[in-house]
């Protein structure tokens, strides 16, 4: 399963509220300095394949493929003095690199 922290949700709620998009597309596509590379997306609705997760009055799609990476993940949106924005705390990364924004397995 993949957790969304309090704050990620409303986050995530707040920059839904004015749009035609109901969900964010969580995912994960190569790149980045360490093999792959975290993706949060806007959608209107779900691929015919993607896994659907509604957590906290939030709705995440997921593909197959990134779902298998993703598992056991829990994404939060921090707020520090040296960074703003989402972050995804993944128990199946074996390294990240330095800014965390990317991951390899």
């Amino acid at each position: 399963m993949i957790d969304l922290t309090d704050s990620a949700a409303n986050k995530i709620k707040e920059v839904l509220k004015d749009t035609e998009n109901t969900g964010v597309r969580a995912a994960i596509q190569g790149g980045g300095c360490s093999g792959f590379t975290y993706k949060l997306t806007m959608e209107k609705e779900p691929d015919p394949d993607d896994k659907v997760i509604e957590i906290k009055g939030v709705k995440l799609f997921v593909d197959k493929k990134s779902y298998l990476f993703l598992i056991g993940t829990t994404i939060d949106f921090v707020t520090e003095m040296m960074q703003m924005g989402f972050k995804f705390i993944n128990p199946n990364a074996k390294r990240t690199c330095g800014c965390g924004e990317s991951f390899g397995i």
